[in-house]
Order: structure tokens, then C-alpha cells, then sequence
């Protein structure tokens, strides 16, 4: 599989199949990644349907420089990172929000993440810088490489390992804080 290439290709050529397959693809793993700018699921399931619209409305170009996940990505941390803006200057959004998780929140991590174990390391990212968020989600969860998450945070791809490391030791000490030890750290 092509990561919705073909998909958003046929989409573009007028078989609406296509981009319901993006929208059943991508639509949970979107809102988590956007639930880290946010910290508020109901706004980042907002902003996941606004990137699906944008791709509908809009039809922006995928020239396949990278993948079309990555590429995707890039779409939604950008409207992610205007909707911060935009609320920041109002006192809308948290700027780091350690409050207890929202009913929609803990539904939406049990949907996506099913046992346990990851319920648990997902709440200990939670509690991490959101750039730490952003990074280990698109790292570890999305299966991106160092190279592809570094177009979707803006970094050089050095930068983005470093920030990788330092995340996982980040979350290390977290898990450890919280009780928990994950062995593949």
C-alpha cells in the first residue's frame, strides 16, 4: 500500500471512494497527533475534519516528494499549529494542560489504543512537552522515520533525532514517575 497516495489520486479523478478510504486511514491517528496542540479532543476531531475538507474543497497538489502520510501530516500540523495561534492570543487553548482527561478524551484513547499497556504510555506522553508529543506520536505510534518527521515539525532531520532522544528519555522518567516500566524504551 501506497500510505493514500492512489487513493487521493483516484479522489482526484472523480471517484469519491477515494477519499473515504483517506478519511477511514487516517482520521483516529490524525486527531491524536492534533490532540497535542490542542489538548482538547472535541477541537482536534474539529481540525482533523477541517484537513479532510481542505483535501475535498481545496484539492491541494501531493507531488510525492514525500509520502502521502507524511505529506498529510504536514497539512494537519499546520492547521493545528494556526488554530494555537488564533485561540492562544484569546485564552482559549492551554498551553500545557496536565488537567484530568475529558470524557471524549479517554473514549477516543481506548478506541484507538486497546490495551492497557498503551492506554498507559499514551496518558505519560500526555503529560510531556507538546513538541515531545508531536514527535514521539509521528515517531513511534505513526511509524515515520526521523527523515519524514522532521518535514512535519520544520526541523533538519539531526535536530529531529536529537529531539527524539531526548524525548524517549523524557518519557522514560515519566513512565518511571507514573509506575510504569516499558521495556522497548
Amino acid at each position: 500500500m501506497d500510505n493514500g497516495a492512489s487513493s487521493y489520486r483516484r479522489f482526484l479523478a472523480g471517484d469519491e471512494t477515494g477519499i473515504v478510504e483517506i478519511i477511514h486511514l487516517y482520521r483516529d491517528g490524525l486527531i491524536l497527533y492534533i490532540n497535542s496542540f490542542t489538548q482538547n479532543a472535541a477541537e482536534a476531531e474539529d481540525i482533523a475534519e477541517d484537513v479532510f475538507l481542505k483535501l475535498i474543497m481545496k484539492k491541494p497538489k501531493y507531488n510525492g516528494k514525500a509520502s502521502f502520510k507524511t505529506w498529510l501530516y504536514t497539512i494537519a500540523g499546520n492547521l493545528a499549529r494556526d488554530y494555537w495561534r488564533k485561540n492562544s492570543r484569546h485564552g482559549k487553548v492551554p498551553l500545557e494542560s496536565l488537567s484530568e482527561f475529558s470524557d471524549d478524551e479517554i473514549e477516543l484513547e481506548r478506541m484507538y489504543l486497546k490495551d492497557e499497556q498503551k492506554i498507559q504510555l499514551h496518558r505519560s506522553i500526555k503529560k510531556l512537552s507538546s513538541e515531545y508529543q508531536q514527535i514521539l506520536w509521528l515517531v513511534y505510534f505513526e511509524g515515520m522515520s526521523n527523515k519524514e518527521a522532521s518535514k512535519i515539525v520544520g526541523k533538519s532531520v539531526h535536530t529531529t533525532g536529537n529531539l527524539v532522544y531526548k524525548a524517549r528519555k523524557a518519557l522514560k522518567i515519566q513512565l518511571e514517575r507514573d509506575g510504569f516500566i516499558y521495556e522497548n524504551l
